[in-house]
């Protein structure tokens, strides 16, 4: 049997931006999934508090995803305080939609290269697939992996799967490699721009820079 997978797309969004609506698009068109769901990070465990409050990386989230009707806000880790581990929010989606819809969780190669330091990080194939984003002139994951942990290697050369297909037939479990164009816009990058009174037009969506203006966010010099 044949199921779309849904997306998963994580992160602090901090702010949120074109590249992650551009990841999230090659995914959705290149895996075939029925839908992409933004899942904005409450307290992450791997990297520093976020800059902006939740309330606005929520809604700045909210803003960018207008008018896609296959993206969707998950509001599940935001309000959290304690660690948001992704095994713990990915139980969440399997127990909510059932053991046989595919999930796929959305990641980058350099996230994937360090996901043998994530809690129960080998749990996560049981819960659902993983997608990695290969941006075009970047070093490809394969050869990147040369270099990685044993245990991720393994993992990968056991479950890399060769076509999107594969993420229709069963519900977790494989890996996927996908490539998109290349995009060179990054949260840090537009948090310094705001501090230095740069603009940060055509980086994201129109309602989330005016948004990001209105609340004078990203404005000390700290980043």
């Amino acid at each position: 049997m044949s199921i779309a997978p849904i997306g998963i797309l994580g992160g602090t969004f901090d702010p949120i931006h074109n590249g992650h609506l551009r990841l999230a698009q090659e995914a959705l068109e290149q895996c075939g999934l029925s839908a992409v769901r933004f899942i904005p990070g409450g307290t992450p465990p791997h990297r520093d508090a976020p800059h902006a409050a939740a309330q606005h990386r929520l809604a700045m989230t909210e803003l960018a995803l207008q008018g896609n009707p296959a993206f969707v806000l998950d509001e599940r880790e935001i309000h959290r305080t304690d660690p948001c581990y992704s095994v713990d929010t990915l139980a969440s989606l399997r127990a909510e939609f059932g053991v046989q819809q595919p999930l796929c969780l959305l990641m980058g190669c350099d996230a994937f290269l360090h996901l043998h330091t994530w809690h129960e990080w080998k749990k996560l194939f049981g819960l659902a697939h993983i997608v990695v984003i290969q941006r075009a002139g970047g070093r490809p994951l394969g050869n990147a992996m040369n270099d990685s942990d044993a245990d991720l290697r393994a993992e990968y050369q056991a479950r890399l799967a060769p076509a999107p297909r594969a993420l229709h037939e069963a519900p977790a479990g494989a890996i996927l490699v996908v490539d998109m164009p290349a995009l060179e816009i990054s949260a840090t990058s537009i948090r310094r721009r705001c501090a230095g009174n740069r603009s940060i037009r055509y980086l994201l969506p129109d309602s989330v820079f005016n948004y990001i203006q209105s609340n004078q966010l990203y404005t000390h010099a700290d980043y």
